[in-house]
C-alpha cells in the first residue's frame, strides 16, 4: 500500500525510480542493482547535486529566493491567506510596526468564527475589523459563509509556480502547481513589512504515485495511508513533498487537492504536484487559464527520500482517536473491533487523565458492529465539489433515520453550493436527511456540529484531536472523532450507522461536469488590492485590544516551571485550545486565560503568580528600589543564591528576569494559531523545553514571541515538576555569542542538579527578536 524508501532517489524521466543506496550502485524497485554505465551516457553523467535541482521544489524556491545563498533560504510569497482567527492579531502587530499597505495580496477570509455565537458582538466586530483593514490597506476580504480560506485560495488565487502563505495549518495548494506554507501570525507580519521567510534548504521527498484508485476509495483513504506511514517517524517533518509518477494522471484535481491538503498532518513543510491538461483545465473553469504552467521534474531528479503509493491497493481507512496518524483499515477495524477500540481507550485515558472523565469507546459495539452517532462531511478536506456529489449518489433514495444518528454536510465555497443545487445533489441529500450548511470550518475546530457527551462521530474533516470536537473537560465531557473518507461516511450513515466502507456498497460514480458562478464572489467579495484607501480608520470593536508591553531578555533568567507535560506529542490544541475560545483572539489578556485549561488547568494560576513577581521586580527597578521586596519575591531570588552565593540580593533582582517555562516532550503539532506561544508569553513565559518540536512553525511562532526554544540532547534522567526553578545565568550574553549549548541549574524540593540546554541554528534575526523581547520591539526598537 505504502513503501517508504529512506534513501536517495532519482527519478528518471518522470518514471524510472533508482534508489542510490551508494555512489555508484542503484538499484530498482524490485532491488536489482544498476550500475551507472548501464544507463544511457546523459542519464549516467548526471551528478547528485545536479540532480537535486532538476526538482519541482527547486526551482519554485529558487525563483522566490532573495539571498543569493541556495542553502540559506529568504522567501518573498506571492499572496497571504488569514481566517479571522488569526487576521485581526496580525493587522495589529504588523500595524504597530509601521505598516502602511497590503504589499502582496492578502485575502481575509471568514470561516471560523462565522455563527457569532460567543461573546455578544465580539465575532462581528472582528470581522467589521477585517472589513477596515482590507479598505484602508487594500487588501481582499471575504464575507462569513461565502467560502472557507483554503477553498477561497484554489479557486482565486493559486497558480502554477507561485507560494502563497497562510496563517492556517493547511494552507496546501500543491495540487494546483502553488507551494503554500502554513505559519504562524507572526511570519505574515514579516511579509507585510516587505521582510522575508528565512529557512535553511528543506529536503524534497519524492510521493510516487502508482495506479489508479478502486471505486469507494477516496483521497482521505489515501491521505490517511500516507501520515499513517510517516508522521510517527517523522520521514518527512519539515520537508517538501513532491507528487510525481503515472498515477497522478489517475487523479481529478478534487481528488489530488484532498490528498494534497492533509499533507500537514504529516508535518511535512510544504507540498508540490505535478500539473497536467486537468490542472489546466480547472484554473480554465475558474477563469484564470493565464495562472497555468506545466510543472515537472527535470530528465533525471534526486530526491532525499521518497514514499510510493500504489493507489491499487489503497483501501478505506479510518484514523481513530486522538490523531489522524491512529489509521487502521477499515476493515481490520471491523474484523477485530473490541481489541482495538479497547486499545485507543486505554491509551485515550492516558492522554486525556482526568478522572472526572469517562472515556468510552467499546460501548458503541452493537451486535459485534460499531456504531456511530453523527456523520460529517466538511471543509477545506471533505467539502469539494466531488466529495459532495459522490455523498450525494450514495445516500440518494435512503435515510439517515429518526434516531440519534445525525448526518451535516458543508459545501467549501458558495459556488460549489450553488453548483450541487442546479444539478440537483442538494435535493437528494437533504431528502435522505442530511442537514446542508454553508462554507464554515466549525466542525473542525470545535465551533459547529458538537457532539453529545460519550457520542462517537466519523468526519471526513482534518483532525481529530482530544476536545477538537469542541467538548469540555473541565466540566467533565468528552466525544469522540474518527476521521474517514466522505464516500463511507455517507455509506455509514444510510446504513444505520453501522460503520460501513464505501467498497462495500454499489453506486454508480456521477459524472457532472462542473460550472464555476464568479458572479457570486463579484457581488460581496470586497477587492483592495493595490487601491489602499490610508485615510480610513480602522474599526475596533470594544474585544479588540493591543498587546502588552514585553520587556527586553534579561541578562539571566530564573524561570518557574509552569507545566510538564509528559504526552508523547503535544497538540497546538492542547496549548490554547480552539473552538468557542477562539472568540477572544483579538484580547490577548483575555485569550490567555485558557492557555492549557484543557490540559493543565492550574498553569493560569501558576503563571501568574510569578507574573506578579516579574512585574514587582521591574517596578522596583523603575522607581530605583526606593521600597524592600515583598516576602515572595524576595524568596524567589534567593533561589539563585544557591548557585551563585557570590551575587547579592540587589545584584540579582538587577539583572535576572522571573518567568516561567513549560516543559513537553514534543510540542507544537497541529495548528499555526501563534497564540499558543503568545498566550504563554502574555502570562509571563519565556521558554519551552522540549526533546523536540513537532513542527517548524511552533518553534517559529515560540520565537517570535520572544521565547526560547530550548531543547535537551537526552532525555531528563531526573523528571522536571511544578515546583523547580530553572536557572538560566547569562543568557542574553550567550545568544549574543552563539552558544548553541549551555548549562542551567535545575532548583528545586531536593537541592540543586545541572541541566544541559540547546539552542540550535538560530538566525542572526532570531537571534535579535529573542533579545528584543518579541517580533513587534524587533521592528518598533
Amino acid at each position: 500500500m505504502v513503501r517508504l524508501i529512506n534513501n536517495g532517489v532519482y527519478l528518471i524521466k518522470g518514471q524510472k525510480v533508482l534508489e542510490a543506496k551508494d555512489q555508484n550502485t542503484l538499484f530498482d524497485l524490485n532491488g536489482s542493482a544498476v550500475n551507472r554505465e548501464d544507463l544511457p551516457v546523459e542519464l549516467g553523467a548526471v551528478e547528485k547535486q545536479t540532480a537535486r535541482q532538476k526538482t519541482i521544489a527547486h526551482g519554485i524556491l529558487s525563483k522566490h529566493n532573495t539571498s543569493g545563498n541556495p542553502d540559506q533560504l529568504k522567501i518573498r510569497f506571492d499572496a497571504m491567506a488569514s481566517h479571522d482567527i488569526t487576521y485581526v492579531g496580525i493587522t495589529q502587530t504588523a500595524r504597530a510596526s509601521g505598516l502602511k499597505e497590503f504589499p502582496i495580496p492578502y485575502v481575509l477570509t471568514n470561516c471560523h468564527n462565522s455563527l457569532n455565537a460567543v461573546g455578544g458582538t465580539i465575532n462581528e466586530d472582528d470581522h467589521v475589523f477585517g472589513l477596515s483593514a482590507a479598505q484602508k490597506y487594500g487588501g481582499i476580504y471575504v464575507p462569513a459563509h461565502q467560502a472557507v480560506i483554503h477553498q477561497y485560495m484554489r479557486e482565486m488565487m493559486a497558480g502554477c509556480g507561485k507560494m502563497i502563505l497562510g496563517s492556517d495549518s493547511h494552507t496546501r495548494y500543491g495540487a494546483l502547481g502553488t507551494m503554500a506554507v502554513g505559519e504562524g501570525g507572526p511570519e505574515l507580519v514579516k511579509q507585510l513589512l516587505k521582510k522575508t521567510y528565512d529557512i535553511q534548504y528543506p529536503g524534497v521527498i519524492a510521493v510516487y504515485l502508482k495506479g489508479k484508485p478502486q471505486v469507494g476509495v477516496g483521497p482521505q483513504d489515501v491521505a490517511l495511508a500516507l501520515v499513517r506511514a510517516v508522521f510517527a517517524n517523522g520521514f518527512v517533518k519539515n520537508k517538501v513533498l513532491e507528487f510525481v509518477g503515472p498515477g497522478v494522471e489517475n487523479l481529478s484535481v478534487d481528488f489530488r487537492i484532498g490528498v494534497d491538503v492533509m499533507t500537514t498532518e504529516t508535518t511535512c513543510l510544504s507540498s508540490i504536484w505535478i500539473t497536467d491538461e486537468k490542472v489546466q483545465e480547472y484554473l480554465r473553469i475558474h477563469g484564470r487559464p493565464e495562472a497555468y504552467a506545466q510543472l515537472e521534474p527535470g530528465e533525471v531528479a534526486y530526491y532525499d527520500g521518497m514514499v510510493i503509493i500504489d493507489l491499487d491497493k489503497i483501501v478505506p481507512m479510518i484514523a481513530l482517536p486522538f490523531h489522524p496518524s491512529n489509521v487502521y483499515t477499515i476493515e481490520e477495524l471491523k474484523q477485530n473491533p473490541y481489541d482495538i477500540l479497547h486499545k485507543v481507550e486505554e491509551e485515550g485515558k492516558k492522554q486525556i487523565n482526568n478522572p472526572f472523565i469517562s472515556f468510552n469507546l467499546t460501548n458503541h459495539i452493537v451486535d459485534g458492529q460499531i456504531r456511530v452517532d453523527q456523520g460529517i462531511v466538511a471543509g477545506c478536506a471533505g467539502g469539494s465539489f466531488e466529495n459532495l456529489m459522490d455523498v450525494a449518489a450514495i445516500v440518494k433514495g435512503k435515510s439517515v433515520g429518526n434516531q440519534y444518528l445525525s448526518f451535516s454536510v458543508y459545501p467549501a465555497s458558495q459556488p460549489i453550493y450553488l453548483e450541487l443545487m442546479k444539478n440537483g445533489a442538494t435535493a437528494d441529500l437533504m431528502s435522505a436527511g442530511a442537514n446542508l450548511k454553508t462554507a464554515f470550518c466549525g466542525p473542525c475546530f470545535g465551533a459547529g456540529d458538537v457532539p453529545a457527551n460519550g457520542q462517537f462521530s466519523i468526519r471526513h474533516t482534518t483532525r481529530n484531536f482530544p476536545n477538537r470536537e469542541g467538548s469540555k473537560p473541565g466540566e467533565g465531557q468528552i466525544s469522540s472523532v474518527a476521521l474517514m473518507d466522505a464516500r463511507s461516511v455517507a455509506a455509514t450513515v444510510t446504513n444505520g450507522g453501522r460503520l460501513t466502507s464505501a467498497t462495500e456498497i454499489e453506486f454508480t460514480v456521477p459524472s457532472h461536469a462542473y460550472h464555476f458562478d464568479t458572479g457570486i464572489y463579484e457581488k460581496r467579495v470586497y477587492n483592495g488590492f493595490g487601491n489602499p484607501k490610508p485615510d480610513q480608520g480602522l474599526k475596533l470593536g470594544p474585544n479588540i485590544t493591543d498587546w502588552p508591553e514585553m520587556i527586553a531578555l534579561p541578562e539571566n533568567l530564573l524561570l518557574k516551571v509552569a507545566s510538564v507535560i509528559n504526552d508523547p506529542v503535544t497538540t497546538t490544541d492542547e496549548l490554547i485550545p480552539s473552538g468557542e475560545t477562539s472568540s477572544y483572539r483579538s484580547n490577548p489578556l483575555r485569550l490567555a486565560e485558557f492557555t492549557l485549561s484543557r490540559k493543565d488547568p492550574q498553569y493560569v494560576g501558576r503563571a501568574k503568580h510569578v507574573q506578579t513577581l516579574e512585574k514587582e521586580r521591574e517596578n522596583l527597578l523603575q522607581t530605583a528600589q526606593t521600597s524592600q521586596p515583598s516576602a515572595a519575591l524576595k524568596e524567589a531570588l534567593e533561589h539563585v543564591l544557591q548557585v551563585d552565593t557570590a551575587a547579592g540580593l540587589t545584584e540579582i533582582m538587577n539583572t535576572t528576569g522571573i518567568g516561567t517555562v513549560v516543559y513537553a516532550v514534543k510540542p507544537g503539532d497541529g495548528s499555526a494559531r501563534e497564540q499558543a506561544a503568545s498566550c504563554q508569553k502574555v502570562l509571563g513565559g519565556w521558554a519551552n523545553i522540549a526533546q523536540e518540536y513537532a513542527t517548524k512553525r511552533y518553534r517559529s511562532n515560540l520565537i517570535n514571541w520572544g521565547m526560547l526554544p530550548f531543547t535537551l540532547s537526552r532525555p531528563l534522567e531526573v523528571q522536571l515538576t511544578t515546583e523547580d526553578y530553572v536557572y538560566v545565568p547569562g543568557i542574553r550574553q550567550r545568544i549574543i555569542n552563539g552558544e548553541e549549548t549551555m548549562i542551567a541549574q535545575v532548583i528545586g524540593p531536593n537541592g540543586v542538579r545541572e541541566l544541559t540546554l540547546e539552542l540550535r541554528d538560530l538566525t542572526p534575526d532570531e537571534k535579535d527578536i529573542i533579545l528584543k523581547g518579541c517580533l513587534i520591539n524587533f521592528y518598533s526598537m
